[in-house]
């Protein structure tokens, strides 16, 4: 079969693509081929090469695409930015806003070699020194990535710092409202809870919005390589960032498989190495994280309730969405535990 009868993974029309490669990649020559990266619940992810050299290209998923989510240019222009300094991230070659060439905006950028570990039998396979070590340096570029000044990088109107987490506890509460599909009663209370009990805000910096093992290249050295999936990034109170990563922690145990449970692995740094870790590496307080714990649980199940109303109408790409509906309820169940904590 040549390259010009394979099929197009979906949401990619690779004749188009090609065309605009050929103006807008100057290495790039000749015909391209692409496979869809698999693990993604979110954006789509393609391994795009034209025999001699590979590119990523980034687009959103299908379907229902919720407003504000999926933002191409805000991925491009944060890993752009943060290119120069001591947070890796993979090298920017283009981005294209014309949704007539892909049906949607799209990205090109670097492909960068390296493992998103996932599950705690992937860490596992490496030994327990290993994970603390990858755990650990997980956690640095965190700091490192909250040390960074917006403004020095060209960010500074890349959000709006002030009013953010009253901000984050609407928006979420509209991208639930926009994926209805069933009534969740315990996002109605934990949603009124958090718009009650908004806290003073950290000090802002750039926040990636999602971030975890598994949305970090690790190399074979068990460097971080990479970190990727940036579409949720802005300007707020980076303390989110923690507070996710923390509950993600939570998470693997509480569901399992069913979604990232790397930190479960041997070796990983507990929730309390996590908080001292970070704390030692940054020169920000670290408060009591009640608050930001419940808004990461609403937030995740705001996130993963728009993927199961579109798995529910046949808008996904690939596998592993069945359960998502009964985590979005563990969660938001969760959230309302969090938030007596501290």
């Amino acid at each position: 079969m040549t390259a010009a009868e394979r099929p197009d993974p979906p949401g990619l029309d690779l004749a188009r693509l090609t065309d605009w490669f050929a103006a807008s990649i100057p290495e790039a020559a000749g015909e391209l081929t692409a496979r869809l990266v698999a693990g993604g619940k979110s954006n789509l992810t393609y391994e795009v090469g034209d025999g001699r050299r590979t590119w990523i290209v980034r687009r959103p998923p299908l379907g229902h695409v919720l407003a504000t989510a999926h933002d191409m240019s805000r991925e491009y222009r944060v890993m752009s930015a943060l290119w120069p300094t001591d947070v890796p991230v993979p090298r920017t070659y283009a981005l294209c806003s014309d949704a007539d060439v892909l049906g949607a905006p799209f990205y090109v950028m670097e492909r960068v070699d390296g493992t998103a570990y996932r599950h705690a039998a992937e860490l596992e396979r490496l030994g327990a020194e290993r994970t603390r070590v990858i755990s650990t340096r997980l956690v640095d570029t965190l700091a490192a990535l909250h040390a960074v000044d917006p403004v020095a990088v060209g960010l500074a109107d890349f959000g709006r710092p002030e009013g953010f987490l009253a901000r984050q506890v609407s928006r979420w509460k509209k991208q639930l409202d926009a994926s209805y599909c069933r009534d969740l009663p315990a996002a109605d209370e934990l949603h009124a809870r958090l718009a009650s009990g908004v806290p003073s805000e950290s000090t802002p910096g750039i926040v990636h919005g999602d971030y975890r093992l598994d949305n970090v290249l690790t190399d074979d050295r068990d460097h971080l390589a990479a970190v990727i999936d940036w579409e949720m990034a802005t300007l707020g109170d980076p303390l989110t960032d923690l507070a996710l990563l923390v509950l993600y922690q939570r998470l693997g145990r509480l569901v399992g498989v069913a979604v990232a449970d790397a930190s479960s692995a041997p070796g990983f740094l507990t929730e309390d190495e996590i908080l001292d870790r970070y704390a030692a590496s940054s020169t920000r307080p670290l408060p009591p994280l009640g608050f930001h714990l419940g808004l990461a649980a609403f937030k995740l199940a705001a996130i993963l309730e728009g993927i199961h109303y579109r798995h529910l109408r046949g808008q996904t790409v690939g596998s592993g969405f069945e359960r998502l509906g009964e985590v979005t309820e563990l969660l938001l169940d969760a959230g309302l535990t969090y938030l007596k904590e501290h």
